[in-house]
């Protein structure tokens, strides 16, 4: 479910909120491969099936760095402020990989809204984001994102 905020006002009521979670989205091998292309991280852990099925998580895993990049398609839906000509990632204040993503798994995001700063133009906004994974017992990737917003 979407929060819908009208203004930078009742975005600032909001710190402290847990905003919901996303839907699951399946982490699938050819994502994995294109990654892997777009960085040039062609490690066997996540790009050789064969060989990872001996190796320690018994199967290929995402790299890290995609599940951190699956943050805009997983959080798209969580928030919506009224008034944005755009919004930028700024960056992260922190990051950690908790648990490996075995290819195959469902993947889901869960946001609060920690704070909100004014900037030149717009806004800061920071999110506390927990990335779970479908019935495993850790997160994925803990973080928390900045995103700058301009009206």
């Amino acid at each position: 479910m979407t929060t819908h905020v009208k203004d930078i006002d009742e975005l600032a009521a909001l710190v402290g909120t847990h905003l919901g979670y996303s839907d699951y989205r399946t982490v699938t091998q050819e994502q994995v491969n294109l990654f892997a292309d777009a960085t040039g991280d062609h490690q066997w852990i996540h790009v050789n099936p064969e060989r990872a099925a001996g190796g320690p998580f018994g199967h290929t895993i995402a790299h890290g760095y995609l599940t951190l990049s699956l943050l805009p398609v997983l959080l798209g839906g969580l928030i919506k402020v009224d008034g944005v000509s755009m919004g930028i990632n700024y960056g992260t204040n922190k990051v950690r990989f908790t648990s490996p993503v075995p290819v195959g798994s469902e993947l889901r995001a869960g946001a609060t809204l920690a704070s909100v700063e004014p900037v030149a133009g717009g806004i800061q906004v920071a999110l506390d984001v927990t990335v779970e994974i479908k019935d495993a017992p850790k997160p994925a990737c803990v973080a928390q994102i900045l995103t700058r917003y301009y009206f």
